[in-house]
């Protein structure tokens, strides 16, 4: 399958198993493993989406949104229960209008779900941790 590195962004094809010990990307040799969720702009959106066969987790969000800041680490421990099977991104709607337009979000935080390339669910509002990895487990 192919999973996007979170350090360098470069496309690894990393064999599909229940659980990894380890797994480096093939570019910067940093473990694919690590799931710190990643800022996407849109320079590399695309690129992310279209080249990850895991669901891609997308956290539309503002550095000024008061939900955004309390779902911010319920986030990031939802992403650390799922690495290599999903991808947990950000993107800051402020530094990032068009994306933020593209995509019609229209209140924020905005949690959107890629699969295969395509939205597969959204939900807008913070989550709490549990509700983030029962969503997150119906797209694996």
């Amino acid at each position: 399958m192919r999973v996007v590195c979170p350090h360098c962004k470069s496309v690894n094809n990393v064999p599909q198993k229940e659980s990894y010990k380890k797994a480096n990307c093939g570019k910067c040799k940093d473990s694919l493993l690590d799931t710190k969720p990643i800022e996407l702009s849109n320079a590399d959106f695309d690129e992310v989406i279209v080249n990850s066969d895991i669901p891609v987790i997308v956290d539309f969000w503002a550095p000024w949104c008061g939900p955004c800041k309390m779902m911010a680490p319920n986030f990031a421990k939802s992403a650390s229960n799922f690495p290599l099977k999903a991808l947990f991104t950000k993107v800051n709607t402020e530094n990032e209008q068009n994306l933020g337009a593209r995509f019609g979000i229209r209140s924020i935080p905005t949690i959107i779900i890629f699969k295969d390339s395509k939205e597969v669910h959204r939900v807008s509002g913070a989550l709490d941790e549990s509700t983030l990895n029962r969503m997150v487990t119906q797209f694996i």
